[in-house]
């Protein structure tokens, strides 16, 4: 086999499987989602809650978080407030227990292993019927549990995930890059909610049928996986667009990269662990979406040095070949001129799509390596 052919496979392999994972499998899910949607019965109707807040070390943000999450339009009477603190060497634990005469709840960890088993323990002692997940730095509108808890009135929902908006103050390149990426995401969850299910929510603001919560294991990326729970138990999880909130993006590229590199490295155990509900044959298009949205996409790392290799070896066979392995090397170019002109301070709008493309590409390749040689996460640190 000539090395020009070896490379020919290569080249359209991987040109085939990018286009599959970013324009592809997009096309496809929109396309099951306007000709077999699946509809959410919804009613306003209040049940009980419990809303669960997980903080380690939260106490710049808490106090604002706990009187927003007061101002709520839900009944008082039906809604329990805990703050679950993965043992807080700060403020955070003062914070809630200065506004316990509200009714605000401290849930202290007993030994620090991280914000899945501090949720698991809140759900323990939890009342409420629905229970919503919540971080220290979001903020909700005011009716965004009224809304979301309106799609518990049909009984296939065993989770809903709402729209979480990121907002970025200081107009940063990484806060633009998050912002485009969380776009695509965000259509890409509309649409797979009306074909089926979510495969995953916003750790932000999302709210579980207590009956329906399965105890995770520390590692799990609790809201990624919590979609896969309830498809497991036949339940749904969707997505309600009018539930909203806002969380400030990270403005530097280190801590995008360490929260990004965390993330996927805690998706590959959930992946590995649950690696049966990868077999459309067994769970159908979720099998497919799981593949597609998720294992293809952390794969384009390999993908994309596919491609580019294979570019280069056929750059000395013909112009269009060239043509491509110079675009190419003119993106990567753009990103890591980007990512070294943050170390300066130095801010383009023109260079942020490349830049949060490479960073989110790279975190990929070290969280794969990270989860291959063992390494897990469970405990986690406010990224400011």
């Amino acid at each position: 086999m000539s090395l020009k052919f070896t490379a020919e496979i290569i080249f359209w392999a991987s040109a085939t499987a990018l286009i599959y994972t970013y324009a592809g499998y997009p096309a496809l899910i929109a396309l099951i989602s306007a000709l077999r949607p699946r509809k959410v019965r919804r009613s306003n109707f209040t049940p009980s809650l419990t809303i669960i807040i997980t903080a380690y070390n939260e106490e710049r943000a808490l106090a604002a978080k706990i009187e927003n999450t007061l101002a709520l339009d839900y009944p008082r009477e039906l809604t329990e407030i805990i703050v679950a603190s993965d043992c807080s060497n700060d403020g955070t634990d003062e914070i809630v227990q200065s506004f316990h005469s509200q009714g605000v709840i401290l849930h202290r960890q007993p030994q620090r292993l991280g914000k899945t088993a501090a949720q698991n323990a809140a759900v323990k002692n939890a009342r409420g019927e629905i229970i919503v997940f919540s971080d220290a730095t979001s903020l909700y509108e005011a009716d965004a549990v009224r809304t979301i808890v309106r799609n518990f009135a049909d009984a296939t929902v065993g989770c809903v995930g709402g729209r979480l908006i990121y907002v970025d103050p200081a107009d940063t390149h990484i806060g633009r890059g998050a912002k485009s990426y969380w776009g695509y995401e965000t259509f890409l969850k509309r649409h797979e909610s009306n074909a089926g299910s979510l495969i995953g929510v916003s750790g932000c603001l999302y709210a579980v049928r207590k009956s329906a919560y399965v105890p995770l294991y520390n590692e799990a990326c609790s809201d990624f996986i919590i979609a896969t729970k309830m498809v497991e138990q036949g339940l749904r999880a969707i997505y309600e667009p009018e539930a909203v909130c806002a969380e400030e993006t990270n403005q530097r590229q280190d801590n995008e990269l360490r929260m990004r590199v965390r993330v996927i490295a805690q998706t590959f155990t959930d992946l590995w662990n649950h690696r049966a509900m990868l077999n459309p044959l067994r769970s159908g298009l979720y099998g497919i979406q799981l593949l597609s949205h998720k294992v293809m996409r952390y794969f384009v790392p390999f993908f994309l040095l596919g491609l580019f290799a294979a570019s280069a070896v056929l750059a000395n066979y013909s112009t269009m070949s060239r043509a491509l392995f110079m675009v190419q090397s003119f993106g990567y170019m753009c990103g890591a001129i980007s990512w070294l002109l943050e170390n300066f301070g130095v801010r383009s709008r023109l260079l942020a799509l490349p830049h949060y493309f490479v960073l989110a590409n790279v975190a990929s390749v070290i969280a794969m390596f990270q989860f291959l040689r063992g390494e897990r996460y469970a405990r986690w640190e406010p990224i400011r």
